[in-house]
């Protein structure tokens, strides 16, 4: 990883309103001097916007689902997250390879160690430091009962192809980041999303409070 930059992710299912934070904090680490570059996957890049289309609103299987969104991820890496840590500054991506293992592995039952292998291809060799994994700093978890979030999405949008799956779904999502973050406890700090909104941004403050 950057020696200069810090890269942070959020990740939760939809509708854990992650998302309804990234600008206040974005804004909160601008005021305090940084320079944030705000991004999203997938996404990120034009090329990247085009593969996110793909999988939002095309059918496919957990296969293709998994290569494009590494595919969509090389891109932005290489484009945006990478560049921007190489000159200091503070990444904030809704969403990094967590949701891949999440949604593809724990969601699709894609095979997990075919995940990591496409990980290490789409995330190394990116001009920071060789052979080493690009991964977040730091990961905000923002965990929610499917349940709950499945209630809050209920008439705010048209629902894409992956909002619109079962309960059963987002069920085996929530474990697979449960996973993750059991994993990698140093890196991930559970958000509990279930509060109102004002007390999740205060858990959000007292992380980086509580971490320097």
């Amino acid at each position: 990883m950057s020696n200069t930059g810090f890269f942070l992710s959020f990740e939760g299912i939809d509708g854990a309103g992650k998302s309804s934070h990234l600008d206040a904090l974005a804004a909160a680490l601008r005021q305090a001097g940084h320079t944030v570059t705000l991004t999203r996957e997938p996404g990120g890049t034009p090329l990247a916007e085009q593969l996110r289309h793909l999988l939002l609103h095309h059918a496919m299987d957990a296969h293709t689902e998994a290569l494009l969104a590494f595919a969509a991820r090389r891109n932005h890496v290489c484009q945006v997250i990478a560049p921007a840590l190489a000159r200091g500054e503070v990444v904030i991506s809704d969403r990094f390879s967590d949701a891949t293992f999440a949604y593809q592995g724990a969601g699709r039952g894609f095979d997990l160690e075919t995940l990591s292998i496409l990980e290490r291809i789409a995330q190394t060799d990116i001009g920071l430091e060789a052979d080493l994994l690009l991964e977040p700093h730091l990961t905000l978890w923002f965990d929610l009962a499917p349940d709950v979030a499945a209630q809050r999405l209920v008439g705010t949008r048209v629902p894409d192809r992956f909002e619109a799956q079962p309960a059963e779904f987002f069920r085996r999502v929530a474990q697979g980041y449960a996973d993750r973050a059991a994993a990698a406890p140093q890196r991930f700090a559970r958000i509990d999303a279930a509060q109102e909104r004002a007390a999740v941004w205060q858990q959000v403050m007292a992380v980086f409070a509580q971490r320097g």
